[in-house]
């Protein structure tokens, strides 16, 4: 039997280390000093990239096929041929393109408010660069996003953000997205059903169904922000429903998605509950300024579709624009947009200028824009320690 004298000894040499990991992890967030093995999950080092010769591999042909998808599969679907495009292209004056690239820069600018919002003590002129340089990763490789990510870190931590501030930025915003680009097609459905009575029965039906599951999936990710009772009747859902597929696999046998939503919902709501304006404007600023532009450059080219066809059309882009094969979706993306608006009746060769326009206006000038933003942030005033701002 253990000694009086032994216990407390026992305890006390438990208190000694649970004080001098605190210490350790106090110290890896303020000076940054400590090995990755010291840090508690919340100070994790941030994810890295490695270009392994099967990343380089997929970027290039990620690349490969999002050309052979704008250059060949653009006409061919659209029903039209480069020469056409190019004709409605050519109608569009200078200065209009120029108030074109300023209203997408506006738009930018407008999404710093949700950035902003996520991250207390970020400037909205930090927030522009992390968005440039993000989003010029992201549209040069394929699942460029995780690169992105890496960089976010890379730039906040340089700034003095810890990594948890970054992460639950990163987590926070992320959750906006999904939770706008379901509400667009959802809007979208809308505008097309109500009172559109010549609208064939098969594409009512999936219009109904595709709203009624996204007003479900936007329910589902609300009640879990708002209610812990109901994040844990997800989680403990989900786990009964993917159990048997964990169990396959000797790393995923242990994964809990009760544990996992509930951790996700405190990083999330103390955020929410005072950022959800500012962010929600962002969001809203936007894909606002962004469906602002669309209108007007379809306009220019020549489409002359009901405002409500317009934003279908703009709401499956920007949809589409999170598949991962491709760069930022590109060439999937500007295929379905313009499939979509030439069967609503827009003129091929007009509707796929216009789709390209847009694409080249929002996501080719990003990248020089992000080459801009990696710029600035070289020369901006980087923090003397790793601490968050208070």
């Amino acid at each position: 039997m253990m000694s009086a004298g032994g216990s407390m000894g026992e305890h006390r040499h438990r208190r000694d280390r649970q004080a001098r990991r605190a210490e350790l992890v106090a110290t890896a967030g303020e000076a940054g000093t400590a090995s990755s093995h010291d840090l508690a999950p919340d100070e994790a080092p941030p994810p890295t990239t490695g270009w392994s010769g099967r990343r380089i591999a997929q970027a290039v042909l990620g690349i490969a096929v999002a050309a052979a998808l704008l250059i060949w599969g653009l006409p061919f679907f659209a029903k039209t041929s480069w020469a056409q495009i190019w004709e409605s292209m050519r109608i569009v004056p200078l200065s209009h393109l120029v108030g074109f690239q300023a209203l997408m820069l506006l738009g930018l600018y407008c999404y710093t408010f949700a950035l902003t919002g996520a991250m207390p003590g970020l400037s909205h002129w930090r927030a522009l660069i992390l968005n440039l340089c993000g989003s010029s990763v992201s549209n040069l490789l394929p699942g460029g996003g995780a690169v992105g990510l890496a960089a976010t870190y890379a730039m906040c931590r340089s700034w003095g953000f810890t990594n948890r501030a970054t992460s639950t930025m990163a987590i926070v915003t992320g959750v906006w997205n999904v939770l706008t680009r379901i509400a667009l097609p959802i809007i979208a459905i809308v505008a097309l059903w109500w009172g559109n009575d010549s609208l064939p029965t098969a594409l009512r039906d999936a219009a109904v169904g595709g709203m009624v599951t996204g007003a479900i999936v936007i329910g589902v990710l609300v009640a879990v922000i708002a209610s812990e009772r109901q994040a844990q009747r997800v989680g403990r859902f989900f786990d009964r429903l993917l159990r048997p597929l964990f169990r396959r696999s000797r790393r995923t046998a242990t994964m809990s998605v009760d544990q996992l939503v509930r951790e996700l919902r405190a990083r999330i709501t103390d955020t929410v509950r005072t950022g959800w304006a500012s962010m929600t404007f962002g969001m809203v600023g936007f894909f606002g300024m962004y469906y602002a532009l669309f209108v007007l450059i379809m306009r220019d080219v020549g489409v002359g579709l009901p405002l409500g066809i317009l934003f279908a059309a703009f709401a499956i882009g920007r949809l589409l624009t999170a598949v991962g094969i491709t760069p930022g979706g590109l060439g999937v993306t500007e295929i379905a947009t313009s499939a979509a608006l030439v069967g609503w009746g827009a003129p091929p060769a007009a509707a796929t200028a216009g789709v390209a326009l847009f694409s080249v206006i929002t996501h080719l000038m990003e990248v020089p824009l992000g080459g801009l933003g990696w710029l600035a942030w070289s020369t901006s005033t980087k923090a003397t320690t790793t601490a968050a701002p208070r």
